[in-house]
């Protein structure tokens, strides 16, 4: 009779064993394979959630099928307390593994709302965009100018949502002071923005400062951004330039920047200039003119005088030699590797084309009959303007 008891627990707890490897088995397959979600969602964490509040949110919005597995998962990897805060945009059918560690690694900027302020040549506005998690792709709510307009009631209500992004955006060919002057609309900053560094100091790129984060200290970290990128593209420059420091580099990247804005001329419109140096000829380029003219501070708006291309500025490289004293803007990265490794090319002319390009020439003859079609671009785009009757 023992004997026949014993073997009938033997076999009820195998079996036993066999239910709960079954079980444990099944859990895995659910926490590891594919999810349910068959759309992109952005999915929120707010600071201070816990783990059973986030997998209830995470089951109702269809991204996990079993709250309690996506517990139980958390706990056994060892993810259960660390958990960050912010927005996170889940892809379709992401499993419950990839999903909590999507949630303990961070990257409030996966997903969201962000505020852009961005600073250009000629406005500096503020954009408040949000992504759509289906398209993958931002969608403006509002734009606005804060020099001009008062701030939307959409950008005041953003303002306040702790999971919001900032961002301010620096844009190739702005000069030091036109990027202070947006700074100091920027409310989200504090502080002065104290003196203003050397023109040419600051790097083009979009940063994502805190709320709170000073004046002061976006501009040291645009400056020490342009530093690394000239120190290191500096070292890679190649053989035989005609600059004898980074600093000479640097002003003559800020020119390349500012005369073309076609991204693919950027190493011939250098390679230009190397030329005219090489063979001791003035640069003679307008930009160069327009910064002696307003030292930076704001847009010229109108065409050089004759008068000014003939003016005595330490800028105007229709009169002095070489390089400038100083950079003529803030050039970006592409513009000091292309002034750092221009292409060898025969041309020491280039006048616009007509298509937002350049015509590129050898000898004066060939600039002439360029020079000669541009006129005709101009003239016909007057015909074609309205009359001021």
């Amino acid at each position: 009779m023992w004997k026949a008891v014993a073997s009938n627990a033997l076999t009820l707890f195998i079996v036993g064993l066999v239910a709960v490897a079954g079980l444990l088995a099944w859990g895995k397959r659910q926490y590891e394979g594919p999810g349910p979600l068959a759309e992109a969602i952005c999915f929120r964490v707010d600071s201070g959630d816990s783990l059973a509040k986030v997998s209830r949110g995470l089951e109702t919005q269809g991204a996990i099928s079993d709250a309690r597995i996506f517990r139980i998962g958390a706990d056994y990897s060892g993810k259960a307390q660390g958990l960050k805060f912010g927005s996170y945009l889940i892809a379709p059918q992401t499993s419950m593994d990839a999903i909590i560690d999507q949630l303990t690694r961070g990257g409030q900027s996966t997903c969201g709302a962000e505020i852009n302020y961005r600073i250009g040549v000629t406005l500096a506005d503020v954009v408040l965009r949000e992504l759509d998690p289906a398209t993958q792709r931002y969608v403006e709510v509002v734009r606005f100018d804060p020099a001009t307009e008062a701030a939307p009631a959409e950008y005041t209500e953003a303002l306040n949502d702790p999971g919001i992004r900032f961002r301010v955006t620096l844009a190739e060919g702005t000069t030091v002071w036109q990027a202070a002057e947006a700074m100091k609309r920027i409310d989200i900053l504090a502080g002065e923005v104290g003196p203003l560094p050397p023109e040419g100091t600051l790097a083009p790129y979009s940063y994502e400062p805190a709320k709170g984060t000073t004046r002061a200290a976006l501009l040291a970290e645009m400056q020490e951004r342009q530093s690394r990128i000239l120190a290191d593209l500096w070292a890679a420059r190649a053989e035989g330039l005609p600059y004898r420091t980074p600093e000479e580099a640097l002003v003559m990247a800020s020119i390349v920047e500012k005369e073309t804005g076609v991204p693919d001329e950027r190493g011939t419109v250098a390679s230009v200039f190397v030329n005219r140096l090489r063979a001791g000829m003035k640069l003679q380029t307008d930009p160069t003119v327009i910064y002696g003219v307003t030292k930076g501070q704001g847009v010229l708006g109108r065409g050089l005088r004759q008068s000014e291309l003939r003016g005595a500025t330490p800028w105007n490289t229709y009169v002095i030699d070489g390089l400038p004293p100083t950079p003529i803007a803030n050039p970006g990265r592409a513009s000091i590797e292309a002034t750092l490794n221009p292409p060898t090319t025969p041309y020491v002319f280039f006048v616009a084309d007509g298509t937002g390009g350049h015509a590129f020439a050898e000898t004066l003859a060939e600039h002439n009959a360029n020079v000669a079609k541009w006129r005709q671009v101009e003239a016909e785009r007057a015909r074609q303007q309205p009359s001021g009757n």
